[in-house]
């Protein structure tokens, strides 16, 4: 988060309040290898959504406590998030899917997991 960022921000409802009031309206979900909006029940292909951002949170209490969210986009231009657990209690079916998501902003061979992964080892040093 960029400084300055208030303090709400860096929770996990913080951030899914903050990507709401910025038009990320819709819920995900992933089911029978595609992406799923909740409220409409449309469906959609690994390639017909890019991810805007990402934001990774670990349990204060308990580092197994992680979770990850997905701004995600469709190219019919429905905007919504995703939610999952972040580490050994990811969905295995999100994982798969996410792996053939593009990230806004990066390489063509970039994917979310890829690139969350990579930041987590720059951190870690």
């Amino acid at each position: 988060m960029a400084e300055g960022t208030p303090t709400e921000t860096l929770t996990l409802a913080g951030v899914m309040d903050d990507l709401t009031r910025r038009g990320y309206t819709e819920q995900f979900m992933v089911a029978d290898g595609g992406l799923r909006a909740v409220g409409s029940g449309k469906r959609f292909p690994a390639d017909q959504t890019m991810i805007s951002e990402y934001h990774r949170f670990e349990g204060v209490s308990d580092p197994d406590d992680m979770s990850i969210i997905y701004a995600i986009e469709t190219r019919s231009g429905i905007r919504g998030t995703l939610v999952d657990a972040f580490g050994v209690y990811a969905d295995p079916q999100v994982g798969e899917f996410m792996a053939d998501v593009a990230l806004r902003n990066a390489g063509p061979s970039s994917n979310a997991l890829q690139t969350a992964d990579e930041s987590q080892r720059r951190r870690d040093g």
